[in-house]
């Protein structure tokens, strides 16, 4: 759990296994842009940081975050050498309950096309309770979220090529 004195992206205690060799898409909502940005960046970063060429980093754009499942869905369905997808987005508590019904289609979404697929699909997608948290963990105190969504799917497609 976050405290105000953790950075929760720190993998100092853990292997991360490199990426060389690993095709991984990045699925990134456009809403929140500023913070959807930095978690990509911090996803991006990480993977270059373990051996994963940039040709091998395929981006993508959706225009928010309930479309993050269907991108991951048709880019499976399409691309057959993508080892795993990162979907990165950002949905800040507001007034009404379309937070819940974006958190839950997304985060049941994502799971399902993973499911579908048997490959890794990472939920890196902040559901936070106002802007300063998502802030918070896109490269603020907390660490990036998009650091730990890459870190997830090295770790998961290292998994899945062991069995």
């Amino acid at each position: 759990m976050a405290t105000h004195l953790k950075n929760l992206s720190d993998f100092s205690h853990t292997t991360i296994p490199s990426g060389k060799g690993f095709k991984i898409a990045i699925v990134v909502a456009e809403w929140n842009a500023k913070i959807t940005g930095a978690l990509y960046q911090g996803a991006f970063d990480t993977l270059i940081k373990h051996e994963v060429s940039e040709e091998d980093i395929l981006s993508l754009t959706v225009p928010g975050t309930f479309e993050l499942a269907g991108a991951a869905d048709i880019l499976l369905n399409k691309r057959k050498d993508v080892d795993a997808v990162i979907c990165i987005g950002c949905v800040i508590q507001g007034d009404t309950k379309h937070f819940d019904f974006i958190c839950e289609a997304a985060s049941q979404g994502i799971t399902n096309v993973g499911i579908k697929y048997s490959k890794p699909v990472i939920f890196g997608v902040l559901t936070t309770n106002d802007e300063q948290q998502a802030i918070d963990r896109a490269g603020g105190k907390h660490g990036n979220k998009g650091d730990e969504a890459a870190i997830t799917a090295l770790k998961m497609v290292e998994y899945a090529l062991n069995l």
